[in-house]
């Protein structure tokens, strides 16, 4: 057996065999997309991707994976990696380096990888491969491997990355096209029970009504709740200011409020549902025909 075998970073283990080595065709089948009418990248609508600006495109594989990104760099022209002119081959280098920053930013994120490979598609696509901090059994050559093998992260965990890597790209130019997932905001079925529970969680009772025994201030004559009471002759009605002002007395009085105490409910707490992210193209065998 070869000896990458036995490194600690391979992902399999037991009895292996290796394949018997196939002799080599004198001609090569077509890759997908020598032919430019059939092409799956050029065809696609920019809603299948994350990412687009006028000369490139990013998108992601059709459903979580085992790693926290796995994303895809496309060129918008029908072109292969030796066929770039120099201002997009130049652009190439700037693109790569600021998708591989944009994923790395992700939280939990320690490398990325990219790797091309080219013989599957003709179209010219790179791949980048977020490896998860401090997993050093992920590290290298099996990278790939592993992210079939491990168990897909949540699908809010892998829309909101989407998401954020739109975002980082976005700030140098083109269009964010992912989404993050909304959230529905609900309110409380019942505010004032909610509202009566403080910090400590102590039940505080609402201020109750004046009684219909307690005086009330009016204009210069005293009576009792409900009835009415006729100033005396010659005497002003009351005004706004001796009406608040009598209600400040009649609080002091009786030690009770001047009116009912509002009390507004504890937020909302938020439900996440899944946004309605771009959609994205069907996961292949890296470069499988």
């Amino acid at each position: 057996m070869p000896s990458f075998t036995y490194w600690p970073t391979f992902p399999f283990e037991g009895d292996l065999r290796v394949k018997r080595l196939l002799d080599p065709v004198p001609i090569e089948p077509p890759r997908h997309g020598d032919n430019p009418a059939e092409c799956r990248a050029c065809g696609a609508p920019d809603e299948a991707y994350i990412w687009v600006s006028d000369r490139w495109r990013v998108r992601s594989l059709d459903r979580p994976t085992g790693l926290p990104a796995v994303l895809i760099l496309e060129s918008r022209s029908h072109l292969d990696l030796g066929d770039l002119p120099n201002m997009l081959a130049a652009e190439l280098g700037v693109m790569t380096v600021r998708l591989e920053r944009a994923i790395r930013s992700l939280d939990g994120v320690a490398r990325v990888h990219v790797n091309r490979w080219g013989d599957g598609a003709a179209h010219l696509h790179l791949w980048f491969l977020a490896r998860p901090y401090g997993r050093l059994q992920l590290q290298g050559t099996f990278l790939a491997l592993w992210d079939d093998i491990l168990p897909p992260i949540p699908e809010d965990q892998w829309r909101e990355n989407l998401a954020l890597v739109a975002a980082w790209l976005a700030e140098f130019g083109g269009r964010p096209l992912a989404e993050p997932p909304r959230i529905n905001w609900t309110a409380p079925a019942r505010f004032r029970e909610e509202a009566a529970l403080g910090d400590a969680g102590i039940h505080v009772d609402p201020p109750e009504p004046a009684a219909a025994s307690e005086p009330s201030v009016g204009g210069g004559s005293v009576g009792t709740a409900g009835s009415t009471t006729t100033p005396a002759p010659g005497a002003a009605a009351p005004g706004p200011a001796a009406t608040s002002a009598a209600a400040s007395g009649a609080a002091t009085a009786t030690g009770e409020p001047a009116g009912p105490v509002a009390a507004a409910g504890p937020g909302a707490a938020p439900s996440h549902q899944g946004g309605d992210a771009a959609p994205v193209l069907d996961k292949k065998e890296p470069d499988a025909p």
